[in-house]
């Protein structure tokens, strides 16, 4: 698994040096960029993240890497050129036609044309091949850019130009790995990506979404061949519920699946006060995940993914990145970290809880282990 020439042309980067450790991702493309006003990604996140664990001393630059942007030729590997160039062609004209909306998604209410529009997926794509290539000889890496798991081959979907978990995991692959698991947690089933990998027995994935939610796939019978393993779960599920599926699903699938590497796409759209969902869960959930994962194989890639209130984005991918590198949590955030949080701002009228001010960790959010959740698990378990 040498990475022999491949920086060079994947990336528009060269010269790494593979590094076992932690390793946090980010790039100043996020900063100032917006999907237009009234879009859910008008808020900033990235930026956010990437700000608290600098105030916080949490990011020493040997940990930290800048995102590189991935290359045309690098996106085809499982992006049509069609569509890559139709993209590219976006962004410069700041226009689509009728044919290339219709055809390729670009253009509309989710996926609108914006200055960034291929660069900046691009990028996230990038961030997640610098991450596996980081993590080939061990290690885990946090690419919170990244985590863009509806985007389909030839057209854009669900806030995705470019899907980079596909991307990523397919990396992975060319560099001869043959078991990678991919587990989801945010509240949107992982379209793209089942599609991209039905039938792949080389990769299994775990997802845990919100039921009668867009994109309205990933049912309980849905195992796309015999690799994916969906738990759609109803309104309400909490931190019990979280917990069990935890313990009795996620753990059990991907031990007995014996992977050489796992990619975890965090989107925290599933937390309580997220407007594109009605899971009610903490962001202790969240490390709680990556903690246990982290015990069954020596390499990791953790993403970012759905979320949509500025506050609550920033505090639980701020809580990820501790996790993942060791840092201890403190009960209150010092003033100068405060003063990141209180400087958001959102088109919404409601305000954030105090609390998202002054703390990182949200109190335990009991509940949501219900007859039926222990059942669906149950039923999926039977697979084992």
């Amino acid at each position: 698994m040498s990475l022999g020439g491949k920086c060079s042309w994947i990336l528009a980067t060269k010269g790494y040096i593979p590094r076992m450790g932690e390793t946090f991702i980010t790039s100043r493309i996020y900063k100032g960029s917006s999907y237009g006003a009234h879009h859910p990604l008008a808020i900033p996140r990235v930026p956010v993240v990437t700000d608290l664990v600098q105030a916080l001393g949490w990011l020493p630059n040997h940990q930290r890497r800048i995102s590189p942007m991935a290359k045309p030729v690098a996106l085809q590997r499982f992006h049509t050129a069609a569509y890559v160039a139709a993209l590219q062609a976006a962004e410069l004209a700041q226009f689509v036609s009728k044919d290339v909306r219709d055809r390729h998604g670009l253009g509309t209410l989710s996926n609108p044309v914006f200055p960034e529009m291929f660069r900046r997926p691009a990028t996230a794509v990038g961030g997640g091949m610098l991450a596996a290539e980081l993590v080939l000889h061990g290690g885990i890496a946090f690419n919170p850019g990244g985590g863009q798991h509806h985007g389909l081959a030839d057209a854009a979907s669900g806030f995705c130009y470019f899907n980079e978990p596909v991307l990523t995991i397919k990396h992975l692959l060319d560099h001869g790995f043959t078991r990678i698991a991919y587990v989801d947690l945010d509240a949107h089933h992982g379209d793209g990506v089942e599609l991209a990998f039905a039938n792949d027995p080389r990769v299994t994935m775990v997802s845990v979404h919100e039921s009668k939610r867009w994109p309205f796939t990933g049912a309980l019978n849905d195992d796309a061949g015999g690799v994916a393993w969906n738990l759609p779960v109803a309104r309400g599920f909490a931190d019990d519920g979280f917990d069990y599926v935890l313990d009795q699903l996620i753990l059990p699938v991907i031990e007995t699946f014996k992977p050489e590497a796992i990619f975890v796409q965090c989107g925290v759209d599933a937390l309580a006060e997220d407007p594109l969902s009605r899971l009610v869960i903490s962001n202790g959930c969240y490390p709680r995940a990556i903690a246990a994962l982290r015990k069954i194989t020596p390499r990791m890639i953790v993403s970012g993914g759905g979320g949509y209130n500025p506050w609550t984005v920033g505090r639980a991918w701020t809580l990820i990145w501790a996790e993942i590198a060791g840092y201890d949590i403190p009960d209150r955030l010092p003033l100068h970290a405060q003063a990141i949080l209180k400087a958001l701002s959102w088109n919404r009228r409601a305000r954030p809880n105090p609390a998202l001010f002054e703390t990182l960790r949200d109190v335990r959010r009991p509940g949501g282990l219900t007859d039926d959740l222990r059942q669906d698990v149950a039923q999926l378990r039977g697979r084992l």
